[in-house]
């Protein structure tokens, strides 16, 4: 089976074709600007922004940035790029973990060993039908659910031939999978906001800036750290917005900082620091609100006609709720750590200034997370500021170029991932040891009852979800029950070090592939040409899911041979749905490496929420009131203890409130050298942020002499879960009591258990935001800290494992797997599709859009689909179709 040919023998010759060159055009998109300059340069594009490629004899010797393109190139572009793919973390060939290929006819595979023994070399033959044995052996002893796929967000790539989204395509070729539902990013307020304002917020486009430089008089940073974060794109970074941040400043707005640390953002903006007791937001906006009220600041008329639930809120800030506590500036000064003065101060100076309010996503990744963005939209709410020209609330301003005028034009669209028929089972994305744990329990999910499964094999393809999930050590305990693991990947990450079966994938440089600039822009298209051959024996994901496919004979029911007969094929079909095949042929596209599709002058006026400010009865959000709930009643009416109907200050389980002597908060936010755990890799990188081959953890300098600590010093953090070594970075930047550590490290555990590395997710917590959005509460950390006296060797988190090479190995015989045992389980799932259901698979799935149609209303569809239908560049008609598909199968839905 594969993908594109409907004949095992077709599969075989269009593979022959997918590995050579012959159909690539020879060409490249822009010569250097010296005529006698070396010509061996290729165009191509990535999360790092676009760039050339310069090639001799068949090797990468350079990366060039594209300043026509990208003003604001970073080192990631440069040097990690190519540091990456020739760096010894290559996995350059099939591997499988020793026990796993000593048993994997009996089931003695010693699942307990992962993670300590060594890897066995073997041929694609053997690694390909081992895995296909895995899981039809899963499927017909345990169900489809029983596997579970790990591969979420589709960060490893930025092209549309993500590896998600083609494992998602073969899995439910087969009947589907458990998949994880949510994400991290804004896992919290992506499910509780669409009830509160009619959008999940944290994915949408923000106001053109222009509009803010023009009117914008208080910027207020929560958390949020533009230039830092704007450095990494999901789809092609282009830095747009540095130059416009630049602007806004000059013209005159100020802006103030609310964070416990100040950031790169701070400095480049002139911003105010306000320090800030991690996880007290909720705390500060209270306060503010209550001498807002106290002296008569807030918009009544406001209130009145774009909201409903202000008198409960209001009720409740001033003490009149059951808890009889006003909240008032002094009570939020003792949680917060910020005086009462300047409480006072912030809440006059953001109610009668032109205001516009950024929160960071870093805010809801917290116990009680869902209350955070809400109490700053009650809060701008109660002064009257949403949907007003430079005024406002926006929770994605430090992500893909928020402020860009957008272009609304259509971008390059997927395979499509099909239909998969596991809907019982769900695994929220942070919650994958807890449902390892309790298979069969049940879990509620934005509202929904659904049960964890129970889990016998793992199929992770370019996913480190080893370094991203909290409390590692409890992680690796609960992955001993699992019989199978499949890490697809390119390097040597955690994940494929605690996989049995591993895959050698291509590098984004191995493959041809397209992508949009901007993700809110989405103002030019660019080509991702393949620059070198694949190093190694590694083949690109979309290779490697064909050929599994073709040990099923199984073909699409979405893809047509007659439609893609060659790979090149489906970049064209993606490229000629977008806008810019409108004015440029294919062919200069692909010659040039990128085409432009403008947004229109009227974007540079656009004001988030503004059509609902002008007219909210015409232009209602997408709420059960049609207006700003401050008071959710359907999220109160789901009666949960630890998310209520309005934005309140709940305790968190762990922060300084509640400290023991001496422990310390750490917060663990995006890295500036990385995007996530990517890059960690590039040797070039790490010794521009590595302490002694260790991630950085920075301190205050009160806080490291009360310890005899001293900048540079090799030391511990530790807590019952588990500890770190990491490189001291003394600093009168971040405020005493808090530590911070850059999330996506890879890991080496010493002798003594302990990361020699330094990631931060042996530290954190498995504990869940709320039993709404069941998201991750990362940034809820209490830690402790000493000098590290007896560290354990240099960190080996980036050499490879221990690999046996050289084994003889018996062929594997299609009796052996019997893999036909899967034809009868698979063939009654099948049934027509309607058209909106096809084209909800095929378009709206390849990104941050939910898959699962079940899992949301229908008030939270209509809230959802305004920034996944143009991701997805559905046309109107095409728009009409998928909504009327999402309205009859909603949770809601009449049945």
């Amino acid at each position: 089976m594969t993908f594109i040919n409907p004949t095992r023998r077709g599969f075989l010759q269009g593979g022959a074709t997918l590995l050579g060159a012959g159909w690539l055009m020879n060409s490249t998109a822009l010569a250097a600007v010296d005529p006698n300059s070396f010509s061996g340069r290729v165009f191509s594009a990535s999360h790092y922004g676009p760039f050339e490629a310069v090639v001799r004899d068949g090797r990468i010797v350079e990366i060039s940035p594209m300043i026509e393109l990208d003003q604001r190139p970073t080192e990631m572009l440069m040097y990690g790029v190519l540091d990456r793919v020739y760096d010894k973390t290559r996995i350059d060939y099939p591997m499988v973990r020793k026990s796993y290929l000593d048993g994997w006819k009996t089931g003695d595979v010693k699942p307990e060993l992962r993670g300590k023994e060594e890897y066995v070399r073997v041929d694609w033959d053997t690694a390909l039908k081992l895995t296909a044995k895995a899981i039809v052996d899963t499927i017909e002893q345990h169900g489809n659910q029983a596997i579970l796929s790990t591969s979420y967000g589709g960060w490893s790539h930025a092209g549309i031939m993500r590896p998600n989204v083609l494992q998602g395509k073969f899995f439910n070729m087969i009947g589907g999978c458990t998949n994880t539902v949510g994400d991290w990013s804004g896992g919290a307020s992506q499910i509780s906001l669409p009830h509160v304002i009619g959008d999940m917020e944290v994915y949408s486009a923000q106001t053109a800036w222009e509009v803010i430089r023009d009117n914008t008089e208080v910027f207020v940073l929560v958390g949020c750290d533009p230039v830092k974060n704007n450095r990494v794109e999901y789809t092609v970074a282009d830095h747009g917005m540095y130059t416009p941040w630049e602007q806004i400043r000059d013209n005159g707005t100020r802006f103030i900082s609310i964070n416990p640390q100040r950031t790169a953002s701070d400095k480049v903006l002139n911003a105010d620091w306000v320090r800030i007791v991690p996880n007290t937001d909720v705390a500060l906006f209270l306060g503010m609100a209550f001498h807002v009220l106290e002296n008569g600041l807030e918009d009544k008329d406001y209130l009145a006609k774009y909201t409903v639930g202000s008198d409960r809120w209001i009720a409740y800030v001033k003490g009149e709720g059951d808890d009889k506590t006003p909240k008032t500036p002094e009570w939020a000064a003792a949680l917060t750590g910020i005086d009462a003065a300047k409480i006072r101060d912030l809440a006059e100076t953001l109610a009668k200034s032109r205001t516009e309010i950024a929160g960071a996503w870093s805010l809801q990744r917290a116990h009680h997370g869902e209350m955070t963005h809400w109490a700053i939209i009650n809060f701008a709410a109660l002064t009257g500021k949403i949907g007003k020209p430079g005024e406002g609330v926006g929770f994605s301003w430090h992500y893909g170029s928020g402020g860009m005028p957008q272009s609304g034009k259509a971008t390059p669209a997927g395979l499509s991932q099909g239909k998969n028929f596991v809907t019982e089972t769900i695994v929220p994305a942070s919650r994958l040891t807890e449902a390892l744990e309790n298979p069969g329990a049940e879990v509620v999910y934005n509202g929904n009852l659904r049960k964890y499964p129970d889990v016998q094999m793992i199929y992770n393809a370019g996913n480190n979800f080893m370094s991203h999930q909290q409390d590692t050590n409890r992680l690796i305990k609960a992955l001993a029950k699992v019989r199978t693991i499949v890490s697809q990947d390119v390097w040597w990450t955690a994940a494929t070090r605690w996989a049995d079966i591993v895959l050698p994938a291509s590098s984004p440089l191995e493959r041809d592939d397209i992508s949009v600039g901007g993700t809110y822009s989405n103002d030019r298209i660019y080509a991702m040409k393949k620059i070198i051959e694949p190093v190694g024996e590694s083949r690109s994901d979309f290779d490697i899911f064909a050929g599994l496919a073709d040990l099923f004979y199984r073909q699409s029911q979405y893809i047509e041979d007659q439609a893609y007969p060659e790979y090149i094929d489906i970049i064209k079909k993606a490229y000629n749905g977008t806008s810019a095949a409108e004015t440029t042929p294919f062919e200069v596209f692909w010659e040039k490496g990128y085409a432009f599709q403008p947004a229109p002058k009227e974007a540079r006026s656009w004001v988030r929420h503004g059509d609902f400010y002008a007219d909210p009865e015409k232009n209602h959000l997408h709420t059960r009131s049609g207006r700003i709930e401050m008071f959710c009643q359907t999220i109160a009416e789901m009666k949960l203890d630890d998310c209520p109907g309005m934005p309140m200050w709940l305790e968190p389980a762990e922060y300084l409130g509640n400290a023991r002597d001496g422990q310390l908060h750490v917060v663990s936010p995006h890295p500036w050298f990385r995007l996530h755990s990517q890059m960690a890799n590039s040797e070039r990188l790490r010794a521009l942020y590595q302490v002694q081959g260790r991630e950085p953890v920075r301190i205050n300098a009160e806080d490291a002499a009360a310890r005899g600590i001293a900048d540079g010093d090799i030391v511990e953090l530790y807590n019952d879960r588990g500890t770190v070594i990491a490189g001291a970075v003394v600093s009168d930047e971040i405020m005493p009591g808090v530590v911070s550590i850059y999330e996506g490290g890879w890991p080496s555990l010493d002798s003594k258990g302990r990361c020699n590395s330094g990631l931060v997710n042996f530290l954190t917590s498995t504990q869940k935001s709320s039993g709404l959005s069941q998201a991750t509460t990362a940034n809820t950390c209490l830690v402790s800290m000493r000098k590290c006296e007896d560290p354990d060797g240099p960190n080996m988190a980036y050499e490879k494992p221990a690999i046996i090479e050289g084994v003889e190995l018996a062929a594997i015989s299609d009796d052996d797997l019997n893999l036909d045992r899967l034809d009868a389980l698979v063939e009654a799932l099948y049934a027509d599709m309607s058209p909106g259901e096809k084209m909800f698979y095929e378009r709206c799935t390849v990104c941050h859009g939910p898959r699962d149609v079940g899992a949301f209303t229908q008030l939270q569809w209509k809230a959802i689909t305004p920034s996944m239908f143009p991701r997805a560049g559905l046309d109107e008609a095409e728009a009409a179709l998928v909504m009327d598909f999402l309205m009859a199968n909603a949770s809601d839905a009449a049945k």
